[in-house]
């Protein structure tokens, strides 16, 4: 495994390639962009940003979205995949939001993950991107690339995951780290074996990784 420092080291040389970086779902509230990382759980920002300009057209507001059509929702939003289960939870969460938090979306994890579809990822995504806290979400891309980088072992649960990227980063530097990661697993494949790898960075890390285990 790659150490701390070095993890550090591989994810700057990321953002050197990547360059600037941001949140890529489009929403105008904090309750629109609670809703649109819902909406991408197991799907594509570039498809839930094709869906939500019609959703929060017809439903702008928590008190608009609760009391939503449920089939006009899934319709809405049917491209997105998951719908149905989708449809429902962010009726529910407009509900809660509306009727139990003044139309406040919650400034912790324990209290969006309390919302009907939001998990942990949902809620580091909304904390780091909308609150600005120092969060790091973890996604299939991060995931991937924190393994096949050897940040982690192949056995590692998220969680586990993002406790290794926020034990080694500075917690400034996780809101760049988690989008910029994201780009990156978008540009690169880690499914490449060693002998058929063109991104220097992981032949880098690979290297690392080999000279760590020597050592031990």
């Amino acid at each position: 495994m790659l150490k701390d420092d070095q993890i550090v080291w591989a994810i700057h040389q990321m953002e050197d390639e990547i360059g600037p970086v941001g949140r890529s779902l489009d929403s105008r509230t904090p309750f629109q962009y609670l809703i649109s990382v819902i909406l991408s759980a197991q799907a594509t920002d570039v498809s839930v940003n094709k869906v939500t300009p019609v959703l929060f057209e017809k439903y702008p507001e928590p008190k608009d979205l609760m009391v939503a059509d449920l089939a006009d929702v899934e319709a809405i939003i049917k491209s997105v995949g998951l719908f149905h289960n989708k449809a429902r939870n962010i009726i529910k969460t407009a509900r809660i939001v509306h009727e139990d938090l003044n139309d406040v979306v919650p400034t912790d994890r324990k209290g969006i993950m309390a919302l009907p579809g939001a998990g942990r990822k949902t809620a580091n995504v909304v904390l780091s991107d909308v609150f600005e806290q120092p969060t790091f979400a973890v996604d299939t891309h991060v995931s991937a690339i924190s393994k096949r980088l050897h940040f982690v072992n192949q056995a590692a649960t998220p969680l586990q995951v993002e406790q290794k990227i926020v034990s080694a980063m500075a917690p400034e530097e996780l809101h760049r780290a988690h989008h910029t990661m994201i780009e990156f697993g978008r540009k690169y494949s880690m499914k490449l074996t060693p002998d058929k790898e063109v991104c220097q960075l992981i032949i880098d890390c690979d290297q690392l990784n080999e000279e760590n285990e020597a050592i031990v």
